[in-house]
């Protein structure tokens, strides 16, 4: 062997024997080689720590599981029942002796059970139940006729068969104001405020409800504001600078015209799912069981959950509590809609693209269908009742939206006369068929001789529903109390926001800096 690589395994070996000590003797334990790491943890574990993230970990699944699954050691409340979407349907259909419903159109034009777009078809039950003749026959001819006996009538049939009766009794919210503080939204300072309403649970604390809204006032502007309560996500304004490039979301136009805005999460009033139903302000008030028949749903748990934010505005100095409104888009346009028909504190409202159960005439077979507002998704919206109009199968026969008292042109009829705007984009930018803007418009059209009635203006067309024609995209019908606007946009309200705004200032005459409104 070569000299060099000699005297290389010697040293190798050398330093093998003195890393590597060994006993042959077996007179002492063998020496342990950890690394640092494997030390650390062998000394975490004779003390009994975990790891950081494991136990944190452990901790948040506890918290959750202790939120989501209160209990009740003292046997004081009835346990809380706990259903899937299907379990409470199938409650409320054996409550109701419904054995089968018929299953609604697919929203997919494709698809072999796709719902009906042709207009020869979409009119199986032409006739309205008429706004104006109250159920003895007798017709309404003056404003008090309608006050004390044809309104209270509608109201009567909404509550028993469409969204709901509010119970007798619910409990009272208390609001804290979470957070205030300055900011610049763009070139406008505006103060922002996170509030949180808490729903007094005494009479049954496994149900917690904590309404969430956020109130933006603009600085720049003299004395109280009007305001539009907004159906969505409550998020404080994030601080921003003016950009000229993109255009101005629906929160900027408000406080570019000297409005305030408040968001509040409806989700944080009543969950928007059938499982829900024994949670949230339904379930606290039912104390954690289901509903019977003519209890509300979240439609009309939302709307009242903005009544109880519209108390706190009338609390705040810088809110003009007599111009406040309510504004939505799809389904929380369906939420604005009830919420204006039944609180009348409201004084506008803009309904966004709300389709069926909100603007759309219900008896209408074009896109969505009442059998879609019958089954397990969104059946959480209607009173229990409304399931009846779906029935194919039941001890009471076939059900179909023909034999309802009331629809959506008697929903519209209940905000009057106060400022209501109907909203809708175009099929081509992305607001479907499925929500049958025609149907909307009819109904708008049928609602105008309530507001006529009570000494207002509507869209300034005959009240003949079956023969007006919806009139082209972008065409403003803005000179009534009454109103309404197809934008060339998809599925949103935010191109008509400017609209709403300059009539709405208009109507109530509001000018930015001065106090001199109506």
């Amino acid at each position: 062997m070569k000299k060099g690589l000699l005297l290389l395994l010697i040293l190798l070996c050398s330093r093998l024997v003195a890393q590597n000590p060994t006993d042959s003797s077996g007179q002492y334990p063998p020496l342990v080689r950890f690394t640092a790491e494997q030390d650390h943890q062998d000394m975490m574990d004779q003390l009994g720590i975990m790891k950081k993230g494991l136990l944190l970990l452990l901790i948040l699944l506890c918290s959750r599981l202790v939120a989501q699954n209160p209990t009740d050691s003292s046997g004081r409340y009835p346990p809380l029942v706990r259903f899937t979407s299907e379990q409470d349907h199938q409650d409320m259909m054996d409550q109701l002796g419904i054995k089968r419903l018929r299953p609604g159109p697919n929203g997919n034009e494709s698809a072999p059970d796709h719902a009906n777009y042709d207009e020869s078809l979409a009119t199986p039950y032409p006739n309205l139940p008429d706004l104006l003749t109250l159920k003895n026959g007798k017709k309404v001819i003056t404003p008090d006729m309608w006050w004390k006996q044809r309104r209270p009538e509608i109201v009567e049939d909404f509550e028993n068969e469409i969204y709901g009766r509010l119970p007798d009794k619910i409990p009272a919210v208390i609001w804290n104001v979470d957070i205030s503080e300055r900011e610049m939204v763009g070139f406008i300072p505006v103060i922002a405020r996170k509030l949180t309403g808490h729903v007094d649970n005494s009479e049954y604390p496994l149900i917690d409800v904590n309404i969430s809204m956020v109130l933006v006032i603009p600085e720049n502007v003299k004395g109280p504001v009007p305001v539009l309560m907004m159906f969505g996500r409550a998020n404080m304004p994030v601080p921003s600078k003016p950009d000229s490039n993109a255009a101005p979301s629906s929160t900027q136009q408000l406080l570019t015209a000297g409005w305030g805005y408040a968001t509040i999460d409806p989700t944080s009033i009543q969950a928007d799912n059938g499982a829900g139903l024994t949670k949230g302000i339904i379930g606290l008030v039912n104390k954690g069981q289901p509903r019977k028949p003519d209890d509300w749903g979240s439609l009309r748990a939302w709307s009242w959950g903005a009544a109880r934010g519209l108390d706190y505005l009338e609390s705040d100095t810088s809110v003009d509590a007599k111009h406040v409104g309510i504004e939505g888009v799809s389904r929380y346009g369906k939420a604005a809609l009830v919420t204006m028909a039944f609180e009348d504190r409201f004084a506008m409202v803009l309904v966004g693209s709300s389709g069926k159960g909100g603007a759309t005439l219900q008896r209408r077979n074009f896109g969505e269908a009442v059998e879609n507002l019958t089954g397990t998704g969104e059946y959480h919206w209607m009173a229990g009742n409304y399931l009846k109009y779906g029935a194919a199968e039941s001890t009471f026969g076939v059900g179909n939206a023909s034999q309802m008292k009331v629809d959506s042109h008697s929903l519209i009829a209940l905000c009057a006369p106060r400022l209501t705007l109907i909203s809708y984009g175009i099929p081509e930018k992305g607001d479907a068929k499925w929500l049958d803007q025609k149907g909307s418009y009819m109904a708008t059209v049928a609602a105008g001789s309530v507001f006529k009635l009570l000494g207002v203006k509507d869209i300034g067309v005959p009240n003949d529903y079956n023969k007006e024609v919806m009139p082209p995209y972008n065409t403003g019908m803005l000179d009534g109390e009454l109103a309404w606007r197809q934008h060339d946009g998809g599925h949103t309200d935010a191109p008509n926001m400017i609209y709403f705004i300059e009539w709405a200032n208009r109507k109530i005459n509001y000018n930015p800096g001065t106090q001199d409104r109506r």
